[in-house]
């Protein structure tokens, strides 16, 4: 009861730049060693350190756990990783050769993401590289990516995007736009993907300051309205795909 009453919803405060961990009166044990702030520190440095594929992927994946939710020391690990700079080394891992390297990242960065500080900071610096490994453009060798990893990309990207005009100005500045586009209208992308496109491309849309310079780049009101009405649902009524979180 003790430990369930730590964990009620905290909202994140987006002027907080600096969170500490609660002062310990006694040492950690138990579960309480997966989530103090020296464990974050060594999965940090096994981020920045490690050659290995499988220890950065598991690296980033327990972060994204930690990371998961509201819990209050969720929200003190957000903090943590932004202090202790590990925000870039995750989002280096976008560039990695292994796609399940790269899904991890993905996710342990979309989880990070609902710090706002976080937030500002995977905008400016993670948008690019997140956009690259999405299908489609001028890129070459083109990635070929399995459904799940791309989609992971297009949920965290959106949740970068959301409240955050900078991003959403970034991901156009990097032709996130045409693939996002291409996505939903090529014909020979899976569902989940159309469907976390258009999440996205909506997102985009509900800024006014960037209607008119996307209408004069060629875009219409219509590239942004995705029909997905002969498309069956299967998500409920959640609007992203809860396997990343």
């Amino acid at each position: 009861d003790e430990w369930f009453s730590r964990g009620k919803k905290l909202p994140e405060d987006p002027g907080a730049d600096k969170v500490d961990f609660p002062k310990r009166t006694t040492p950690a044990k138990g579960y309480e060693l997966l989530f103090q702030p020296e464990v974050v520190r060594i999965y940090i440095s096994l981020l920045k350190e490690s050659k290995t594929p499988a220890i950065l992927e598991a690296s980033a994946g327990a972060i994204q756990n930690l990371c998961a939710g509201s819990w209050t020391y969720g929200r003190y690990i957000r903090s943590a990783l932004r202090q202790e700079k590990g925000l870039s080394a995750i989002a280096d891992l976008l560039t990695h050769d292994s796609e399940r390297v790269v899904k991890a990242a993905s996710g342990a960065l979309r989880n990070l993401a609902v710090d706002l500080r976080n937030k500002e900071l995977i905008g400016k610096h993670a948008i690019p590289n997140l956009v690259k490994n999405l299908p489609g453009g001028q890129q070459t060798p083109a990635k070929n990516l399995s459904e799940d990893t791309v989609v992971s990309i297009l949920n965290t990207i959106n949740e970068v995007i959301v409240d955050n005009l900078e991003a959403a100005k970034k991901l156009r500045e990097t032709q996130g736009i045409e693939k996002l586009v291409l996505i939903n209208k090529s014909g020979n992308r899976s569902e989940r993907e159309v469907r976390a496109a258009a999440l996205v491309l909506q997102t985009v849309w509900g800024y006014k300051e960037l209607r008119k310079p996307l209408e004069k780049e060629g875009w219409k009101k219509s590239d942004f309205q995705v029909n997905l009405s002969n498309v069956s649902r299967t998500q409920g009524g959640n609007s992203f795909d809860d396997s990343t979180l």
